[in-house]
């Protein structure tokens, strides 16, 4: 018997095309990751070089970070954000309601909302309520206020309205969007059943609009935590109004900023970490809620 009509001689597998079937995969050389990986470690080693050369004080830093000034501004900048927040919320949603509603006034009116406080800037909307005194002296609002103008709108009302009313326009936009994202037949259906249209808006609507709400408000909140700087053109004492403070009486600017950027980062990264647990939150109970049900045997 030849050495080619041997019985039992193993070989590789293949198919009638001669195609070796059990080939194991040749590893793919990633070299766009590789150089992309040198340029930055190059890049950061550069960065560090100039940081260690510098003539920044770096032992300073955590002196300020946790001296008694930047922690009442980090208080008043969470202050701020939260209550500015809570109050885009609302308006945004009963704005983006009044858009979707059949009453074209109202429409109109909530359009023309968005369009005035989106189309403003935000800074000059602080400052025109920190100035309101100049048009309106005197403020009367029955049992709730009565007297000066100057006495109402203090650096945080007036950082409330300037930044709430300005980021409530947004989001009614984005609650808007989140609306829109709900298919029309389940409206059609809840009416169908007899549902009114403020119980299909609750119970149908927005419950199945909030997980494309989230994520975008997430990021406005992140966002805000960096826009309540702006409330320094109206003298309230947050994160940055505090840190320029200390440097304008100790000249260590670069220190100071870099003690209000820790926080800054800390902020955001908290902020970041809660937003990414409330989308998996709404993802798991959305998965629940689709689940098909299994009939009996």
């Amino acid at each position: 018997m030849s050495d080619t009509q041997q019985v039992g001689t193993s070989g590789p597998d293949t198919d009638r095309f001669g195609i070796v079937l059990d080939a194991k995969p040749v590893p793919r050389r990633h070299w766009g990751r590789w150089v992309t990986a040198i340029l930055a470690l190059a890049f950061f080693a550069w960065i560090t070089l100039i940081l260690a050369g510098s003539q920044i004080r770096w032992e300073q830093i955590p002196a300020y970070v946790f001296s008694s000034s930047i922690l009442d501004g980090l208080v008043g900048t969470i202050q701020l954000t939260v209550t500015v927040m809570l109050l885009a919320i609302v308006l945004g949603v009963l704005v983006a309601v009044a858009r979707q509603s059949g009453n074209p006034v109202l429409a109109a009116l909530a359009g023309f909302y968005v369009w005035i406080f989106r189309g403003v800037p935000t800074l000059v909307q602080l400052l025109l309520w920190f100035n309101l005194a100049l048009i309106i002296p005197e403020i009367h609002l029955g049992p709730l206020f009565s007297g000066s103008t100057n006495t109402l709108m203090t650096p945080f009302f007036a950082a409330l309205l300037g930044l709430g009313l300005s980021e409530s326009a947004y989001m009614a936009e984005i609650v808007r969007g989140g609306m829109l994202s709900v298919p029309p037949g389940q409206v059609e259906a809840a009416r169908s059943i007899g549902m009114t249209p403020g119980m299909t808006m609750r119970r149908i609507i927005l419950p199945q609009a909030l997980p494309v709400i989230v994520p975008p408000t997430g990021n406005e909140f992140i966002g805000m935590l960096k826009y309540t700087s702006l409330a320094f053109a109206v003298s309230y004492m947050d994160l940055l109004s505090q840190a320029q403070k200390i440097y304008t009486s100790n000249f260590a600017v670069i220190e100071v900023l870099l003690s209000a950027t820790v926080w800054y980062l800390v902020l955001v990264s908290v902020s970041m970490f809660l937003q990414r647990q409330l989308e998996r939150s709404l993802a798991r109970g959305r998965r629940r809620r689709t689940r098909p049900i299994r009939k009996a045997v």
